[in-house]
C-alpha cells in the first residue's frame, strides 16, 4: 500500500472544527436517545399492540443511520450497540405480527427499502461478522431463488412480499395503521363508485371498503418497477461474497424492465401482470400501478427505483450504459413538463385523463445519475433547470427524512458557486442536531399516542454533511439505495473503519479522472494515520497507488491531494484493509 506524509503545519481550518465538533456532539447525543426511548432490553418504549402489515420500518429507520455513522468515524461502541438493537426492533416488530424470520412478512418495497438501510451498513462496519453476513444471504434469497421470483418470466410476483413470500390479497386489517396517511393523497383508481378524489377518505370504513377489493383485484398480482429497490439486496450480499449469482439476477431483472420500456414506447409501464403483460390487470392501461404513475406519489416512485437498480448493475458490471435506462424516463419526464416563472415544472403523475400535478422535479434524481457517471452529458441536462441558479443554492435548515435535502447545494459548491458551503452545512447540521436534543429534552407525552415515525423525527445522528464533505458522494437515494461515494476512510491506527479521532476531511473538487482532498489532523500533540479507499465498495482505483493508500498525518498538520482514479474497474467488495 502507497504511503504520503503530511507536512503541512499550522491552525486547523474552521470547517475542521467544526466537522470534529459535529461528531463529537453525537457521539455524546447516540447514548442519551436510547436511554430516552428504549428499554433495557433495547426494544422501543411504545405500544403493547400494532396491528396491520406497516409500522417495523419506522422501527429500524430510528436508528438506521448509526451504524453509517460508526463506518464514517463515530463511536467504538457504535456498531454493537446498532446491531443491538435491530435485534431488539426485530423482536418487537415480530411480536406485533409485522417480522416473520427477521424480515418484513410481507409489505412493499417502498418500506422494505427504508428498513433495509439499517441492514446495508451493517457491511460497510464488519464484513467477516458471521451472523450479519449470514442474515444478508439469507434475505437476498428470499427475492434471488425463493417465491417472490418468477424466474420464468424475470418479475417479482407482487408488489407486496416478504418472508412469507407474495401476497395477492390484502385483508382489511392490513392498512389498518396506515389508513390515516392515505387520507391525503389521491384515490388509486379513477373509477372508483363514490370515490371520486382529489383525495380518497381511507379512515371511512365505506369508502375503505370500496378501495379494497379494487387494489386486490388488480394490484397485487403481477410486479411494478418499485420491487426493482429489491436489487440493493443482491448488491449487498455480492459485497459479502462476490457470488456472480447476485450480479446476474440485478442484472436479469433490470434488463426486463428495459425490455417492458421500450415495448410502452419508451415510457416504464407501471404495472405487469403475472405473465409480464403490461397492464394485464389494468385493462390494458401501462399506468395506475401500486406505487405507481398516479397512487400514491408518483413519478418518484418510477425514477427512485430506477436509478437505485441501475445503479447497483452499473457498480457490479463497470458498465455504465446501465445509466440509459433512468437517464431515458428523466429525459422523458423534462420533455413533458414546462418552465413557468423560471422553474421547470414536470408532470408527476399519469391519470385516465393524462398526464398532471404538474411541479419541479426534486434535483435529486438528476444530480445521483451525474455524479455517479461523471459524464457530460449528464451534467447538460442539468442546464434544463432554471431554478439551479436560484433555489439550488440555499442551505435549508433540517434535514428531511431521507436526510438527503441539501444534493442540489453541494453540487453547486463543487461548481465553485458556493465557497463557504462547507461552513454552511456544518453549522445547518449543528442546528438541526441541537434542534432534535431539545426536543428529545423536553419529550414527556405518552408513548401510547405515540406516532409510529416518533423517533426518526428525533434521531440525533445526521451523516449527509460528512458523506459530501469528507467522501465526496451524496447521501443514499433514501427509500432502499446504496451509498456511491468517490472515497471512504479507515483509521490504519486503530484498525477500524471511519476517520481516526481529530482527522477532518473535506473533498474540494470531482472529476471523472481525479478527487481533491483535504485531510487535517486537527489533534496538537498526537499523530494520526488514515487510510483511504478508491470508492465506498473499492470499486475504483488511484492510478499509481492502487485501491488504498495510507496518509501520516503528524500533530497539527494537514495535506491537500489531487487523486487520479480509474473508476469501476474492480468488482465491489465490503473487505476492509
Amino acid at each position: 500500500m502507497s504511503e504520503l506524509l503530511a507536512t503541512n503545519t499550522g491552525a486547523p481550518p474552521d470547517w475542521a472544527l467544526r466537522m470534529r465538533h459535529v461528531m463529537a456532539m453525537m457521539d455524546e447525543a447516540i447514548p442519551a436517545f436510547q436511554s430516552r426511548y428504549c428499554r433495557a432490553d433495547g426494544t422501543l418504549i411504545w405500544r403493547q399492540e400494532w396491528p396491520g402489515m406497516d409500522g417495523s420500518d419506522d422501527g429500524y429507520e430510528s436508528f438506521h443511520n448509526w451504524p453509517l455513522f460508526y463506518a464514517l468515524g463515530g463511536a467504538e461502541d457504535l456498531f454493537e450497540r446498532s446491531r443491538f438493537l435491530w435485534d431488539a426492533v426485530t423482536r418487537q416488530f415480530a411480536a406485533y405480527g409485522q417480522v416473520w424470520q427477521e424480515f418484513d412478512a410481507y409489505y412493499d418495497w417502498m418500506h422494505h427499502g427504508e428498513s433495509n438501510l439499517f441492514l446495508y451498513y451493517f457491511g460497510l462496519c464488519h464484513p467477516g461478522h458471521p451472523v450479519e453476513k449470514a442474515r444478508a444471504l439469507r434475505f437476498a434469497k428470499l427475492y434471488t431463488e425463493g417465491t417472490n421470483w418468477d424466474a420464468t418470466h424475470k418479475l417479482i410476483r407482487s408488489p407486496i412480499t416478504g418472508s412469507k413470500g407474495p401476497r395477492f390479497e390484502n385483508s382489511w386489517v392490513d392498512w389498518e395503521t396506515h389508513r390515516e396517511v392515505l387520507d391525503n393523497y389521491p384515490p388509486p383508481f379513477d373509477d372508483i363508485p363514490g370515490v371520486p378524489g382529489p383525495l380518497a377518505n381511507w379512515s371511512d370504513d365505506e369508502v375503505y371498503g370500496k378501495i379494497l377489493p379494487l387494489l386486490n383485484q388488480r394490484m397485487m398480482t403481477g410486479d411494478v418497477p418499485l420491487n426493482l429497490t429489491a436489487t440493493s439486496l443482491a448488491t449487498h450480499a455480492f459485497c459479502y461474497t462476490g457470488d456472480e449469482s447476485y450480479k446476474r439476477w440485478v442484472c436479469d431483472y433490470l434488463e426486463a424492465w428495459s425490455e417492458r420500456i421500450a415495448r410502452n414506447g419508451g415510457l416504464c409501464p407501471d404495472n405487469v401482470d403475472e405473465h409480464g403483460v403490461i397492464g394485464g390487470r389494468m385493462e390494458g392501461k401501462w399506468w395506475g400501478g401500486y406505487y405507481g404513475w398516479r397512487w400514491p406519489h408518483g413519478v418518484m416512485s418510477l425514477l427512485q427505483p430506477l436509478v437505485i437498480a441501475a445503479m447497483n448493475a452499473a457498480m457490479l458490471t463497470g458498465d455504465l450504459s446501465y445509466l440509459d435506462i433512468p437517464r431515458g424516463q428523466l429525459d422523458k419526464m423534462v420533455e413533458l413538463g414546462r418552465e413557468e416563472n423560471g422553474v421547470l415544472l414536470i408532470p408527476h403523475r399519469h391519470t385516465d385523463a393524462g398526464w398532471t400535478a404538474y411541479r419541479p422535479l426534486a434535483p435529486e434524481f438528476a444530480l445521483q445519475l451525474a455524479y455517479f457517471s461523471m459524464e457530460q452529458r449528464d451534467f447538460d441536462r442539468l442546464t434544463l433547470f432554471p431554478e439551479r441558479t436560484t433555489s439550488w443554492r440555499e442551505v435549508a435548515p433540517g434535514r428531511g427524512k431521507g436526510d438527503s435535502i441539501h444534493i442540489a447545494p453541494w453540487h453547486c459548491y463543487l461548481q465553485g458557486d458556493l465557497p463557504d458551503y462547507p461552513t454552511q452545512i456544518l453549522d445547518a447540521q449543528f442546528a438541526e442536531v441541537t434542534r432534535r436534543l431539545a426536543v428529545m429534552a423536553t419529550d414527556d407525552g405518552d408513548p401510547e399516542t405515540w406516532d409510529v415515525h416518533h423517533w426518526q423525527d428525533i434521531n440525533p445522528v445526521h451523516t449527509e454533511a460528512l458523506l459530501q464533505l469528507a467522501c465526496g458522494g451524496p447521501q443514499v437515494i433514501y427509500h432502499g439505495g446504496l451509498l456511491h461515494t468517490r472515497l471512504r476512510y479507515f483509521d490504519a491506527g486503530q484498525k477500524r473503519p471511519g476517520l481516526p479521532q481529530g482527522v477532518a476531511a473535506l473533498v474540494s473538487k470531482l472529476t471523472a479522472q481525479s478527487v481533491t482532498v483535504t485531510l487535517v489532523n486537527t489533534d496538537p500533540l498526537h499523530p494520526r494515520r488514515v487510510t483511504l479507499q478508491a470508492g465506498q465498495f473499492g470499486e475504483h482505483e488511484f492510478i499509481g497507488h492502487g485501491q488504498r493508500l495510507t496518509i501520516t498525518l503528524p500533530p497539527a498538520t494537514q495535506l491537500t491531494q489531487t487523486l487520479e482514479q480509474k473508476r469501476f474497474v474492480h468488482a465491489p467488495s465490503y473487505t476492509q484493509p
